[in-house]
């Protein structure tokens, strides 16, 4: 448009050979120099940790060439992959604004979770805090004479309206740590590092301390393993096993989007599971998980986390990204991103040579009969689930048992019936994998966004080549028991009802003290039918006194329609209550291999 308006101006004037040179010049310079405004804005830190028995990072951030004159900044009140909200906030202290010079600017909190400065005439803003960090997770922050972890969104503060600006972060560790671990690219100076953006700082975890340090490559890429805390770990064999995994994890996609990758790994009493990230992943376990049974679930949360760097990370609800720091991001496809990803981790242990068949088919009726089983899958759809778990997942209470349910274990279920319904459709020639690449190529490398449920169900449905309308009204938002033997029956694998009804006393019980307390009571059961109550002690039965394991060896001797009197202390209140036993009806399945069906089978269990 400039150089239109140019070169009619250059026909009506005698000396228009220098004017359009002259104005040419002008408008460069102007472009540039809004050019240079618009990328001069940074935010950077500098994360210090003098005395690290009093737990607290020190944080100072210098905000560059913000032209606002009130800026407001945040700080998260949740991490990414953990859908609670944490009111990170709460950690917070000592926040104080300076101009360039070092004089005091003036700073309110707004909210919960957000001040605002006053900016001077001085393009520079520096703001220093304390974050109090004393919680070792994979989601929190934690910091002793030991070392030093940081998850980002509960130590780095944001620019409101400003979560695109990049800048760099500068870790000073404490005298007696040697070591920074992180995938922050590096920048020029020892312990620098630049980030893109907001989320691409607090989504790289920080390990700080003394920790061991190995690599070893896979799929193309490098991976670093930060270890800390004692363990019985071997490195070679970790290199090795590590390195199946995530070979077949690539195969799935057909490439790996990294070109470096870190695990931080915690050796603890009690380990806490994982959290993944783009490039990275936090693993939380007990420090002798690496032998026998143990090290096999070990490497299942390795292929669990590793398996998100695609799923969730890449591939995602659209309602997953950009991110809202400042509130719950709702989405009702948790099942999709947890779920698949559970089946996944037992399926490429299968396929990197650690399961059986029969183990991976062991491992799928385990979870049919967990999630069957249990009295919130009639009540709570997958779908709910889903939404809830901001509110559920992450709270739950003495009833939860009896109103949700797992979106991991009942996602996992429907990806292997998705699954095994894909390569019946195509005859062995696609499968789960095959539509996974589909959306990773439509979705993230085309669109770059993340998908509605909407769009994320018409591409499913190319794949199985049948409408689920019925499905999802029935499976996903609906709680019905799916047709196991028919899917399943398509690849070879008998199913067989063993649903049974028995006598329940329908109560979970406690030794607290030396008393028989009540710590659960199931949705229409006998101990509900007869008035008891979490919190209840049981004291006697029939006139006698009685212990907890008294009262269980009654509850097993009892049938339907039996009688007994329970003597109850509630609130120190003591009465008597007639219990009658009920029966309870139990869904539970067998799944065995039948060969009818070899070809399809053994692509489905490969």
């Amino acid at each position: 448009m400039a150089q239109i308006m140019l070169q009619k101006t250059l026909t009506s004037q005698n000396d228009g050979k220098k004017y359009y040179s002259k104005m040419k010049f002008i408008l460069s310079i102007l472009i540039l120099f809004s050019g240079s405004m618009l990328h001069a804005q940074s935010v950077s830190y500098k994360l210090t940790m003098p005395k690290p028995q009093n737990h607290y990072f020190h944080v100072e951030m210098e905000l560059k060439d913000f032209t606002e004159k009130e800026i407001d900044i945040s700080l998260p009140v949740w991490a990414p992959g953990s859908y609670l909200v944490r009111e990170f906030s709460k950690n917070i202290n000592m926040v104080k604004a300076f101009d360039e010079n070092g004089n005091p600017l003036e700073i309110k909190k707004q909210r919960k979770n957000s001040w605002t400065i006053k900016r001077s005439k001085n393009k520079t803003v520096v703001v220093k805090y304390e974050v109090y960090a004393f919680e070792l997770s994979v989601r929190t922050s934690f910091l002793d004479l030991t070392h030093g972890y940081v998850s980002g969104s509960g130590v780095f503060m944001f620019v409101e309206d400003h979560l695109d600006v990049s800048g760099q972060l500068k870790v000073i560790p404490f005298e007696g740590f040697s070591t920074v671990s992180t995938a922050l690219p590096k920048a020029k100076s020892k312990f620098e590092f630049s980030y893109t953006d907001y989320d691409h700082l607090v989504d790289c975890p920080i390990e700080i301390g003394n920790q061991l340090v190995f690599d070893f490559d896979a799929a193309g890429v490098k991976h670093t393993v930060a270890i800390y805390g004692d363990g019985n770990y071997m490195i070679d064999e970790l290199r090795t096993d590590m390195a199946k995994i995530i070979e077949e994890e690539t195969k799935v996609f057909g490439q790996n989007p990294n070109k470096e990758y870190l695990f931080i790994i915690h050796n603890v009493v009690n380990g806490q599971g994982g959290l993944e990230h783009k490039n990275s992943t936090t693993l939380s376990v007990n420090r002798w998980t690496y032998s026998g049974s143990n090290y096999i679930k070990f490497l299942s949360l390795v292929a669990h986390e590793y398996f998100h760097l695609w799923n969730v990370k890449r591939i995602r609800p659209i309602e997953l990204g950009p991110f809202d720091y400042n509130q719950e991001n709702y989405t009702d496809m948790l099942w999709v991103m947890e779920g698949f990803t559970s089946y996944y981790d037992e399926l490429i242990l299968l396929r990197a040579g650690y399961y059986s068949q029969n183990q991976m088919l062991g491992k799928v009726e385990s979870a049919i009969n967990y999630v069957e089983g249990s009295v919130g899958s009639r009540v709570q759809p997958l779908a709910h689930a889903s939404f809830d778990a901001w509110v559920k997942a992450y709270r739950p209470n003495e009833n939860s048992s009896n109103t949700s349910m797992s979106y991991y274990s009942r996602g996992s279920i429907i990806a292997a019936l998705l699954d095994v319904m894909i390569i019946e459709n195509n005859k062995g020639k696609k499968c789960l994998d095959d539509f996974l690449q589909s959306l990773y190529s439509k979705f993230y490398e085309q669109k770059n966004r993340g998908f509605t449920s909407d769009e994320f169900k018409k591409e499913l449905e190319s794949f199985v080549g049948n409408n689920l309308d019925e499905f999802y009204a029935k499976y996903i938002y609906g709680t019905e028991i799916p047709p196991y033997e028919d899917v399943f029956g398509q690849v070879g694998v008998d199913v067989q009802d063993v649903s049974s009804t028995y006598p329940d006393f329908g109560a979970g019980l406690v030794n607290s003290g030396g008393k028989t307390i009540i710590k659960s009571i199931r949705s229409n059961s006998a101990a509900e039918d007869a008035g008891l109550s979490v919190n209840d002690e049981i004291i006697g039965c029939n006139g006698y006194r009685v212990s907890k394991g008294d009262v269980e060896s009654v509850m097993k001797s009892l049938d339907e329609g039996d009688e007994i009197d329970l003597l109850i202390s509630r609130d120190e209140i003591l009465f008597s209550v007639e219990f009658i036993m009920t029966n309870r009806f139990k869904p539970k399945f067998y799944l065995n291999i039948n060969n009818e069906n070899p070809k399809l089978l053994n692509y489905w269990l490969r």
